[in-house]
């Protein structure tokens, strides 16, 4: 019972008894979205977006090998040597399952229809599909594994950048794909990958997007009990100085929502209508009023 007296429900996901099963599930749901995205947009306009299953699009087109086999072919590896090489892999076993189910659903629905044979169309659904389920996956703090742990292994033991080595990878993986099909193919392949990273993002942080302003006023104690009564937001006071002056001058900060920033402007110019105010986008807050 909590405090409340209400029992908590065991089949709440921050139950711990069934987080792992949570997380499992992420692992699972957002490998099958990959899977889908890659045989309903991707493959069938032959778009290499990066990742190993950018090389099993290439190599299917070469040589007729089903996508999964190449996938599995690879991902496997990689993951062992992640273990190996990288002295134990911090996703564990979430990672293995993702390595190895989503090939699994790659060769289950390799039977499904294209929807569509529009290269645009294929990269922009296929971008948004790999991102959201690649979204779900790392939410769960996990992995499907592949060409991230060839970046890990390349960015241990040559003191690149990871984003370097993601870079070059895929990088590598789009050329490729320019030379093997052509190069309108690998732009689309390149506005595919753009894509997936926008959308893991969103699904990352969200679409509630707050605003932070920052408030310098000569009527700062006015200010702040305004936007208190006036917007029910708190204040914090972050201390400054005048750059020309050298006086202290403290600087109010705020964070909104969206909705609250028409009201927030309006309490700050009936108050001090030469307040300087500066308002700039949150992309997450976590607290109080916020996210939990």
């Amino acid at each position: 019972m909590n405090k409340q007296g209400k029992r908590r429900s065991p089949f709440r996901p921050n139950c711990p008894k069934w987080h792992a099963v949570w997380e499992y599930a992420h692992v699972v749901v957002g490998s099958a979205i990959v899977a889908l995205a890659f045989n309903l947009f991707l493959l069938p306009n032959r778009i290499a977006s990066g990742g190993v299953s950018g090389i099993s699009t290439i190599i299917y087109d070469m040589f007729a090998i089903t996508p999964a086999f190449t996938q599995w072919a690879l991902n496997i590896p990689l993951f062992i040597a992640g273990v190996i090489l990288l002295g134990g892999f911090k996703y564990g076993a979430k990672t293995l399952v993702g390595t190895i189910f989503l090939p699994l659903v790659v060769f289950l629905s390799r039977n499904l229809e294209p929807a569509t044979l529009d290269p645009l169309l294929g990269a922009l659904f296929g971008g948004i599909g790999v991102g959201l389920g690649l979204g779900i996956v790392f939410r769960s703090n996990s992995s499907t594994g592949g060409t991230d742990l060839a970046a890990q292994i390349i960015h241990k033991y040559t003191g690149l950048s990871l984003g370097a080595c993601v870079f070059i990878i895929d990088g590598l993986i789009v050329a490729s794909s320019a030379i093997v099909f052509n190069i309108e193919l690998a732009l689309y392949a390149l506005i595919a990958l753009y894509i997936t990273g926008k959308t893991i993002d969103l699904v990352q942080m969200g679409v509630g997007y707050a605003k932070v302003a920052l408030i310098i006023s000569e009527k700062q104690e006015e200010v702040q009990e305004g936007l208190l009564k006036g917007v029910d937001r708190g204040v914090t006071k972050l201390e400054g100085y005048g750059g020309y002056t050298n006086h202290k001058r403290p600087v109010l900060m705020c964070v909104v929502n969206q909705m609250e920033v028409t009201k927030l402007k309006q309490v700050i110019k009936n108050i001090d209508p030469n307040a300087f105010v500066i308002v700039t986008n949150a992309t997450e807050v976590l607290g109080e009023g916020f996210k939990k």
